[in-house]
């Protein structure tokens, strides 16, 4: 399936993205590419070969935790206007409920 560019200008649009006709001609060729790559790569042969899929349930080894803690240049309570528990407390956003509601 290959991308036209009425599809580019679609995708564009829903993103509110101004194109000029010369990039989105760009953009037409370089999805065409991306998609002859993933066409060439879905026609290998993968019968019999293991999946990979991440590092395992063991998950990536992790090497301990020493050595003095670094220095901060000014103080935690420079950094928010209040703390708690060791986690710093900051205004909440204008788009979130407000706190008389808890």
């Amino acid at each position: 399936m290959a991308v036209t560019i009425d599809d580019v200008r679609h995708i564009a649009a829903l993103a509110r993205l101004g194109l000029d006709d010369d990039r989105a001609t760009l953009l037409v060729r370089e999805l065409n590419t991306i998609l002859g790559h993933m066409d060439a790569l879905s026609r290998v042969k993968t019968d019999g070969v293991a999946e990979s899929v991440g590092v395992g349930a063991v998950g990536l080894p992790l090497r301990p935790d020493n050595g003095p803690p670094i220095p901060l240049a000014r103080s935690l309570d420079a950094f928010a206007p209040a703390m708690r528990d060791g986690f710093f407390l900051v205004p909440r956003l204008s788009t979130h409920e407000s706190a008389e509601d808890e």
